[in-house]
């Protein structure tokens, strides 16, 4: 069995349970949430795999609570009612850091649980990022950036080709020592339970699992781009068949976003000092990149034959990991794009203390840099920013090569340098 390998979630619950009675962690299944809660939880009750824990909470949910403190909750949706006994438990107790609940889904009866405001509070988990999982050296500090600090990097190890694999394996804890084969079949059965029992465990579409692989694919076609919903329609209905129903795509999506497998940017509309007209649709992403690659069933050799559409999974792969750093910082993530799709810029990292931007390449080529560094001057420059201030950073994050700020004030950030 492999150690726990530290995470940023790791701090981010210690600060959370040192202000909130009890502290919800969510995320997609197999991202490292159980094994995060352990390492601050005294007793457990696991709804999923002890059939005991669901009878007790409704024939004498005192014994649930009979343990040693903190006590984790594990796949809370299983039994959501536990979500009300916890929140009259901090009520009554008064106190802080007492209950950890995980979960990978969010319960089909949520609407009618009662709001955990001020009580409960709530930590997004991830699979890992590149230097949690130690692909990265971490010597561009992402919250150093944001404070609007000059950072630098030597020249990283990781080639492209290992870029690649880690586009296909991801970042989930279970695959840290696994090679390429052996994690696309872990892939590939995660997205078939995702597809036969997950979501038809919520009541969406269960005699219908090629459209939801249909589904997962055109996701992964048109990952990063603010693709309408009548465009996926078209997509999952297929050739010489009628698009899709809106309301079911509607349910695909809401089902994916339920399973916390999706996260998408929605899209940034700043005040602009040109009569600009932005698109409003958010740009769609999957919580893992290898998600997106498992859907369309390629690995590392269909990725560098095809360099142009790997840049799309490339700037999955660095947004996942943008989440993740930015999420200590209070950090909020959007897109913007030009309604006429000429302009764009891939990442928009909002915090209380201001914004930066964000471009993401598959390259270590000047030109291609220059062109990327030129295009965050020039949005910068239309921002209105006596009412956003300036920028605190303007980033292209590369695949290679070394890190630092460039004459212009663009920093140069190659993704496995880049950390908390």
């Amino acid at each position: 069995m492999l150690d726990y390998r530290p995470r940023i979630a790791d701090g981010e619950l210690r600060d959370r349970m040192s202000a909130m009675g009890a502290v919800l962690i969510e995320g997609p299944k197999a991202c490292g949430k159980t094994e995060t809660a352990l390492q601050r939880a005294a007793g457990t009750v696991r709804f999923d795999t002890d059939p005991n824990a669901k009878a007790m909470l409704e024939l004498n949910p005192d014994e649930l609570f009979d343990r040693d403190l903190p006590i984790l909750f594990d796949e809370w949706q299983r039994a959501p009612a536990i979500w009300d006994h916890v929140r009259r438990r901090v009520d009554e107790q008064r106190a802080r850091g007492l209950y950890i609940l995980t979960g990978s889904a969010t319960p089909t009866d949520s609407r009618e649980l009662h709001s955990g405001a001020g009580r409960i509070g709530t930590l997004k988990m991830r699979p890992m990022s590149l230097f949690e999982s130690g692909h990265s050296t971490g010597e561009v500090s992402l919250a150093r950036l944001l404070k609007g600090d000059p950072q630098t990097a030597g020249t990283v190890d990781l080639t492209v080709p290992e870029l690649m694999e880690r586009i296909v394996v991801g970042g989930w804890p279970a695959l840290l020592e696994d090679d390429e084969r052996s994690a696309t079949r872990w892939l590939a059965d995660y997205l078939t339970q995702i597809i036969e029992v997950d979501i038809p465990s919520l009541g969406i579409a269960r005699r219908a699992p090629e459209r939801l692989r249909r589904s997962l694919a055109s996701l992964a076609r048109s990952v990063g781009q603010p693709v309408k919903l009548t465009s996926l329609a078209t997509d999952i209905a297929g050739s010489g068949n009628s698009p899709l129903a809106g309301n079911t795509v509607n349910a695909y999506l809401d089902s994916l976003d339920r399973l916390k497998l999706t996260d998408n940017s929605p899209s940034w509309q700043p005040h602009m000092r040109s009569r600009t007209r932005l698109r409003a649709a958010p740009a769609r992403y999957f919580v893992d990149p290898s998600i997106g690659t498992a859907a369309l069933r390629i690995g590392t050799r269909e990725l560098l034959a095809d360099l142009n559409g790997a840049g799309f999974h490339f700037e999955a792969l660095a947004m996942r990991d943008l989440r993740i750093y930015a999420q200590p910082t209070s950090g909020e993530i959007y897109s913007w794009r030009e309604a006429n799709g000429r302009k764009e810029v891939d990442a928009i990292i909002e915090t209380p203390e201001g914004w930066a931007a964000f471009e993401i390449k598959l390259t270590g080529d000047p030109r291609v840099i220059d062109d990327a560094a030129k295009q965050l001057l020039d949005f910068a420059e239309n921002v209105d920013q006596t009412k956003h201030g300036a920028p605190k950073a303007l980033s292209v994050i590369t695949a290679t090569g070394g890190g630092g700020l460039r004459p212009d004030g663009v920093h140069i950030v190659p993704i496995a340098a880049l950390g908390p």
